[in-house]
């Protein structure tokens, strides 16, 4: 069963189009941290673009025994065509200021924010990472992907041990592009599926928080939900979308963002809970409407 990683985005910035809450204070967050590793939570998902996330990481897991996914900052800082000193140095410093935050002598595991990032800069970043795994400074290396394409390409270097992907219970594309034979043909991966609520539009059953997409009615999304839902005995949507994703074969962890105790409460329980079946998990895909992949994709989405 794909075990539960709390992701920190919301405690670091505004996040989320469910998200009514804000961004947490420094204690709230802090207590929720550490209220989760007591909960029995081990593995965490942050950022160096996350605001202060990572620092909020690293005073409250300080000492306790836990695996941290960070990524590499965008590295906006970076003209096109900067020379190799220049992306060692930003690269470096990346590395430097989140182990400084994380309160960490070294990372445990690293992804590319940008899957892009493993070719621009005439390789220059992926082949800086690279040395920072052989001495050591970095444990594990991998990439953040948004499209089936990216995720290919990626899966293609062996070097590239840990995948993030979005992934939720309306989600065709993996499927469709042979992501997902490509991954369970890779013994030495691990994947980690976020946006499993698709920021939260599928767990809040409230159709006026969805985006304006031509050809999507959130209530014709929402009422098959809730009708899966109840056959299958899941409690409420969320349930059902979590339970759907760790029934995946081919997922090892799911990051779920909260930014309150109630929110991490539900989520623990959750997590806990018997995850769908194979059989049930086709009975899902089934049932679910073929929708656009600008709604698939949250960086599509029309501006508010």
């Amino acid at each position: 069963m794909a075990e539960f990683v709390l992701g920190s985005v919301q405690l670091g910035v505004k996040y989320g189009a469910a998200n009514k809450t804000g961004k947490p204070s420094r204690k709230a967050a802090l207590n929720l941290l550490r209220k989760a590793v007591d909960s029995g939570i081990r593995q965490f998902d942050t950022a160096r673009a996350y605001g202060d996330a990572e620092e909020r990481l690293g005073e409250a897991l300080k000492g306790r025994r836990t695996f941290t996914v960070t990524k590499l900052s965008p590295l906006t800082e970076l003209r096109p065509g900067a020379g190799r000193d220049a992306v060692e140095r930003a690269v470096d410093a990346s590395i430097s200021e989140s182990c400084k935050a994380l309160q960490r002598d070294s990372l445990d595991c690293l992804l590319l924010h940008r899957a892009s990032h493993m070719t621009a800069f005439d390789g220059f970043v992926w082949r800086r990472l690279l040395e920072h795994v052989q001495n050591g400074k970095v444990q594990r290396l991998g990439v953040s992907v948004q499209s089936p394409s990216e995720a290919r390409q990626a899966l293609l270097n062996h070097h590239v041990v840990h995948i993030q992907m979005p992934f939720n219970i309306l989600d065709w594309r993996w499927s469709e592009a042979g992501v997902i034979s490509q991954i369970m043909r890779r013994r030495d991966l691990t994947v980690h599926a976020r946006s499993v609520f698709l920021q939260g539009l599928l767990a809040a059953d409230d159709a006026g928080v969805w985006p304006r997409i031509k050809g999507v009615d959130p209530e014709a999304v929402l009422g098959p939900i809730r009708d899966l839902a109840r056959e299958l005995g899941r409690e409420s949507a969320a349930d059902l979308c979590m339970a759907y994703a760790r029934g995946q074969e081919f997922i090892d962890g799911i990051v779920i963002g909260m930014e309150t105790d109630e929110q991490l409460d539900l989520n623990l329980r959750l997590s806990v809970k018997r995850p769908l079946t194979l059989q049930e998990c086709r009975r899902v895909d089934e049932r679910m409407p073929r929708l656009p992949e600008q709604l698939l994709n949250p960086a599509l989405w029309p501006k508010p």
